[in-house]
């Protein structure tokens, strides 16, 4: 038998097939075994072939790593939130899959195979790959991070990009087993407070360990005098209206990020407030004088008997 017989499976597979599939092509084991011995296939798992001699490269692998753990295999964690699109995704060099738990295939290779009882109702294909939902890809890779500003970048881009809600992500958290989401649940945690990105989170922690501050609110809607609706700052003193803002690079390279901060602080400023800005490397390397500016800000203006002019519409839940 010729090639032809895999013409298809060659096209959307990239040139790898399970042992099924050779089978149900109407290949013989002795026809398979000729090819594996002249080195014209070679296997790269067990009951996977590749139809050539060369390095999977990384889609290959993933190609394999499914059609080794069957048709009801997922792949899941941080190598399918690289597939969903993550940018933060983490670069692992083994991909994990997911599989019902009766299936009894073993971690290989460069495969990690995790076994579920949970079957996830909301996985999908993208492309050409079979994935774990985005709710799901992020808890099992958090379960297996202990860096807690990767994780919290993951859970901020997951529901600022749009790859599922909080909501969505408190669901699969509720339902996956609890060792290894610690880390999960504070990043969760300051995604529904208000928190917005790791810088911002950086923020949050740095400011709520303060003798000095009462409670920031994060990302609240204000109106201010006159019922003008305002900007929503990052962080939020109600007592003395100090605004913190965590001003990113990337987004103000462009003319039209830098006129939108200038806008914002314009109408903050107009309003009575007081903004502070700063950077994340700001935050990042001089914490405590991160937190020094903020507290004397904030007690130069109770200092000033400044009276607050600025009304809190409705903010995250804390």
């Amino acid at each position: 038998m010729g090639d032809g017989g895999f013409e298809q499976l060659d096209k959307v597979q990239q040139g790898l097939v399970s042992r099924a599939q050779v089978a149900a092509a109407g290949m013989t084991r002795s026809c398979l075994r000729w090819r594996l011995h002249t080195k014209r296939w070679k296997v790269v798992l067990p009951g996977v072939f590749a139809m050539f001699t060369g390095d999977l490269h990384r889609e290959q692998q993933l190609i394999a790593a499914l059609l080794y753990g069957g048709p009801d295999a997922r792949l899941t964690g941080a190598v399918a939130m690289t597939v969903h699109g993550f940018r933060s995704a983490p670069d692992e060099r083994c991909v994990r899959i997911v599989v019902p738990c009766g299936r009894r295939v073993p971690s290989t290779g460069f495969v990690r195979v995790h076994r579920t009882k949970r079957p996830d109702p909301f996985a999908r294909r993208v492309g050409t790959f079979r994935v774990a939902s985005p709710e799901r890809s992020v808890v099992e890779a958090a379960r297996a991070a202990v860096d807690r500003r990767r994780v919290r970048a993951w859970v901020a881009e997951a529901v600022q990009v749009g790859h599922c809600t909080v909501e969505d992500l408190v669901r699969e958290l509720r339902a996956a087993p609890r060792a290894g989401t610690a880390v999960l649940r504070l990043a969760i945690d300051e995604v529904i407070a208000g928190v917005r990105s790791v810088a911002e989170g950086d923020a949050r922690a740095l400011l709520a360990g303060s003798a000095v501050l009462p409670g920031l609110v994060w990302n609240p809607r204000l109106i201010g005098p006159a019922g003008v609706v305002l900007p929503t700052p990052d962080g939020w003193v109600a007592e003395a209206d100090l605004a913190v803002e965590v001003d990113s690079r990337e987004y103000h390279l462009s003319p039209e990020g830098w006129e939108r901060t200038m806008r914002r602080h314009r109408q903050l400023a107009e309003a009575g407030a007081l903004v502070l800005h700063f950077s994340p490397q700001q935050i990042r390397e001089e914490p405590a004088a991160f937190v020094r500016s903020v507290e004397r800000a904030y007690l130069t203006r109770l200092a000033a008997s400044h009276r607050s002019r600025i009304d809190i519409v409705s903010a995250p839940r804390s």
